[in-house]
């Protein structure tokens, strides 16, 4: 169970430092036996999240949002924004372990190009 990262823990509430700096250290390399006062319990939580976030700024011109689910092993999620030729970019993906990453892209609008002059 050896990782590269290293953790700084405080030991207890409102303890864990002192003028010196941290007074507590637990280096991910103690493997966590009960002799150096950390106790090693194995955990595995199915993954499961959802989120979307959206933002509309007037000022700014920002407009984008984005949305993933988790369900497993299995990831869905899309996000649109506005690119700088006015394009609306809308992408769709999606992750498994039988089809593994596939992204769709669409593009809504007309794009324009600023017009080029010679001097």
């Amino acid at each position: 169970r050896a990782n590269a990262i290293d953790s700084y823990q405080p030991l207890g509430i409102g303890s864990g430092y002192s003028e010196a700096g941290v007074i507590g250290y637990k280096s991910s390399q103690d493997g966590g036996y009960p002799e150096n006062g950390y106790d090693y319990s194995d955990h595995y939580a199915y993954p499961k999240y959802k989120y979307d976030y959206g933002v509309q700024d007037a000022h700014t011109g920002d407009h984008k949002s984005q949305w993933e689910i988790r369900d497993g092993d299995v990831v869905k999620g899309g996000y649109t924004l506005y690119d700088a030729d006015g394009t609306k970019r809308v992408v769709e993906y999606s992750s498994d372990k039988h089809h593994g990453f596939q992204a769709h892209v669409k593009r809504v609008g007309h794009a324009y190009h600023p017009q080029v002059y010679k001097t």
